[in-house]
């Protein structure tokens, strides 16, 4: 039996019982909920998920999950495009701190695109300073390197962006790299 692969974008106001709608209408056409990232976010439920699903059933799915849009549940269905990155390059794991201003994550990743570097994952939040009270921006990225790509070459030159911003910059292996 051949399966298609349904990467799904969810949004809605945040209540109980919206990735219990999900899950019923996933597995009610026969479905597997594979990989998930959600999280409440400025009073919405925001989420990416894939799933597997029998190829004959696809539509159905899809056509279900847009259903939940009555509701409060807008998905939006999309067909996976592959397995991604190649996962025999050099994985790394940035992290930045900085006093938040506009354009840090823009600066940040145009020096990595620059570079031919994939971003596969970024987590930002804002945190009060201890001692002043100043907003703190962090950024948490994961980035995959092209396989000819230096991480050092990176380092450097977001090492010297970091010092021209007036932020706290780590680039490291991640765990788990290949």
């Amino acid at each position: 039996m051949s399966t298609a692969s349904l990467v799904l974008t969810v949004i809605g106001a945040d209540r109980p019982g919206l990735v219990e709608a999900l899950s019923k209408t996933v597995a009610d056409h026969g479905a597997s909920w594979l990989e998930s990232r959600m999280a409440h976010l400025a009073g919405h439920f925001v989420g990416l998920l894939r799933v597997s699903v029998a190829e004959a059933r696809a539509a159905e799915l899809s056509d279900a999950l847009r259903a939940l849009e009555a509701r409060g549940l807008r998905v939006i269905v999309e067909a996976a495009l592959g397995e991604g990155p190649d996962r025999a390059a050099p994985r790394l794991r940035l992290e930045l701190v900085g006093l938040d201003r506009p354009g840090i994550v823009r600066e940040i990743s145009r020096a990595i695109a620059e570079r031919g570097v994939n971003v596969e994952g970024l987590e930002s939040h804002t945190s009060s300073a201890p001692m002043s009270g100043e907003t703190l921006f962090h950024v948490e990225a994961w980035l995959r390197l092209p396989r000819e790509g230096d991480p050092d070459e990176l380092r450097a030159a977001l090492e010297k962006l970091a010092n021209e911003m007036m932020v706290e910059l780590s680039l490291d292996h991640a765990p788990g790299a290949e």
